[in-house]
């Protein structure tokens, strides 16, 4: 009985990658009821209620999320967002392949995935479909939807719903519900060392809680503010002025905090 050749067992298998990869691409949801609707639950949001449900053996409580409008959140925030997650994410086209080849070199050197590169558009892709999984395949599927984001909304579309989704905390959701649970104020009232800390918290919302642990909170606030001035999104004045300036967690429950506001 005559074996495979090597040659033809490879082309089965790009036959067989290839139609998978066709099919999932197919499978996935379409983006463009994204242009006039930001989801009350995403993927994170299920997959997070799922977590809480298997190690309380309870359901989870509601989730706190606030949706605003992209111009009514403070643009320190904006500024300190992109400074700390994408500071290129209004040149790219989904993908800062400069990041990725820097983040690959370094997972290289330390033989572990040491350092992220995920653009913005990506961590929305991620947040609203996927999972936190570092499958490869979950991967492809995130650059896929991460395309159709970019092809299909605008970019401060993009980066109004990603304001509005992603997890700042334990069962919080969005900027203003983060606003409201750690500063006891709304998104547009933000001062920059305020909104610089709330943009520190993005990387780890539950290592970087400053209820937890204010120090690591701060430390990175620190990190972020001194890029906002090397970057000169802040003037040398405003820099040292933050740095210096108290920050005043809120005290009444968060409950009250996150209820709809007149």
């Amino acid at each position: 009985m005559r074996h495979p050749s090597k040659r033809t067992i490879a082309l089965a298998v790009i036959v067989f990658v290839a139609g998978y990869l066709a099919v999932e691409y197919l499978s996935l949801p379409g983006v463009a009821f994204l242009r006039k609707t930001i989801p009350a639950e995403t993927a994170l949001m299920r997959q997070r209620d799922g977590e809480f449900q298997a190690s309380h053996d309870r359901q989870p409580p509601p989730h706190f999320q606030v949706v605003i409008p992209y111009q009514a959140i403070s643009s320190s925030l904006k500024a300190a967002v992109l400074i700390g997650e994408d500071d290129a994410f209004f040149q790219h086209e989904g993908f800062d392949y400069q990041r990725i080849k820097e983040a690959l070199t370094l997972d290289w050197e330390q033989k572990r995935f040491a350092r992220g590169a995920s653009t913005i558009t990506q961590q929305l892709a991620k947040n609203l479909f996927l999972s936190t999984s570092k499958n490869p395949i979950r991967k492809l599927k995130e650059a896929v939807l991460a395309y159709r984001l970019e092809r299909d909304l605008g970019k401060r579309r993009i980066f109004e719903i990603y304001l509005n989704v992603i997890e700042w905390g334990q069962n919080v959701y969005g900027a203003e519900a983060a606003s409201r649970y750690y500063l006891g104020k709304s998104a547009s009232q933000l001062s920059l060392n305020e909104a610089v800390l709330l943009a520190a918290i993005i990387p780890n919302p539950l290592r970087l809680n400053p209820f937890i642990s204010l120090k690591r909170s701060q430390y990175r606030r620190g990190i972020i503010l001194e890029r906002m001035y090397r970057y000169h999104h802040i003037s040398e004045e405003e820099y040292r002025s933050a740095l210096s300036a108290p920050l005043i967690l809120r005290t009444t429950s968060p409950q009250a905090l996150l209820a709809p506001e007149d």
